[in-house]
């Protein structure tokens, strides 16, 4: 069976779905890996290196394309809407994609790959069990998130992080407040508590409290019940208007204490919830700065702008994209991990065979033999659908 490795085309993506360290793993399996010339570059593995490790590189991704039987990307179609739509008349029946496809929400990309009979597999879908702990990629790119989004507000901030006995005084620490307390939000706060801040850090739900205290920070509390804040992918819910308006109460008073904040609360699938509004912006210190990782969904900042920096009454704001592609080489070295791993789970003896009985094949399996067959696409596919219908219905 060939494996193809195609260079990234979605603008400024610098990371590569294979480094050659994973390549021999796949090697050894029996699998043949093609990668495109130059797919590696950006993240600091040449060519030659891919070579070393038994690999082939070719020149066209015409090649990797059509003679590989699966391919492997790190933006998928559904993530790379413009550049990505030039592989579709690449793709054939029966050829497996495996990447991050955001199928929730890029439903006419995923309908197009279906249409072309391949079958797709979402490595934002992998289950959050523990067996699949090692394929887990969003919490892999949410690691380095998190420790990006703290190097950024140290760098946009006018003051140090660490407490410092000086000649001329001692220096206060930085006061730093993480809200979510995921697998961003974590590496945040064990990287701001590495540099020295003083952290606190929210999340609504009470079950993260002895991680965020096991880090060092102390874990903000509101005097109201949120059980069943938890879905069972660990993902934070939606919860009612009366917690909303305490916890705005409470993230008024807190946000306006500290130095930084970094936010990274977010939903799959739907816009990122706000939590920080303008108002609380403007009862911050001159001088603070908020990173908001939920930019690419709409961000938890009402004032966030994504991919760009806004100053509001001294207050700067950042809401960067992409920030694992920032730092490509670990990156890249973690994402390839994460889907050689799914991908030899497919795999017996050199073929691949696709158990549907097994959760993490069934969760992640988005589209096959021209349909859609993941239950959640199938049902954004029909809220997309009704919604369109009855937008026509009003404008006629």
């Amino acid at each position: 069976m060939i494996i193809g490795v195609p260079k990234e085309t979605f603008p400024g993506e610098r990371r590569v779905a294979l480094v050659p360290a994973t390549l021999a793993l796949l090697v050894k399996s029996k699998l043949e890996v093609l990668v495109e010339a130059g797919a590696g570059e950006q993240a600091g593995y040449p060519n030659s290196t891919y070579e070393e490790k038994g690999g082939k590189v070719v020149a066209s991704r015409n090649e990797v394309f059509g003679s590989a039987d699966v391919i492997l990307q790190v933006r998928g179609y559904g993530m790379n809407p413009e550049a990505g739509k030039a592989d579709l008349d690449l793709l054939r029946a029966s050829q497996i994609v495996i990447g991050f496809f955001e199928p929730l929400t890029s439903i006419e990309a995923v309908k197009a790959v279906s249409a072309k009979g391949a079958t797709l597999f979402a490595m934002e879908l992998i289950p959050r069990i523990t067996r699949a702990q090692s394929m887990d990629a969003l919490s892999s790119m949410a690691t380095i998130s998190g420790y990006k989004a703290v190097l950024m507000a140290a760098d946009h901030l006018p003051k140090m992080f660490p407490m410092m006995m000086t000649a001329a005084g001692t220096v206060t620490p930085a006061k730093v407040f993480v809200v979510g307390a995921g697998v961003a939000g974590l590496q945040a706060i064990a990287t701001s508590r590495r540099l020295g801040a003083v952290v606190e850090a929210y999340d609504v739900r009470p079950a993260v409290k002895e991680q965020v205290q096991s880090l060092g920070a102390k874990f903000v509390e509101m005097e109201i019940k949120t059980a069943g804040a938890e879905d069972k992918g660990g993902y934070a819910k939606q919860l009612g208007e009366d917690f909303y308006q305490k916890q705005r109460e409470m993230m008024t008073r807190i946000v306006a204490e500290n130095d930084v904040v970094i936010t990274t609360a977010a939903i799959p699938g739907k816009r990122s919830p706000i939590l920080i509004t303008s108002s609380m912006v403007e009862g911050m210190r001159p001088g603070s700065v908020i990173v908001d990782l939920a930019a690419e969904r709409g961000g938890n900042c009402e004032l966030t702008r994504a991919d760009e920096t806004t100053i509001v009454n001294g207050v700067t704001i950042l809401g960067p994209l992409n920030l694992p592609s920032t730092l490509p080489f670990h990156a890249s070295q973690m994402y390839a991990k994460n889907i050689s791993t799914f991908l030899l789970h497919l795999v017996k003896d050199g073929n691949l065979q696709l158990d549907i009985n097994d959760e993490i094949t069934r969760e992640t399996l988005v589209a096959e033999d021209g349909k859609v067959v993941h239950p959640k696409v199938e049902e954004a596919i029909r809220v997309t659908q009704a919604t369109a219908g009855a937008g026509r219905g009003r404008s006629e």
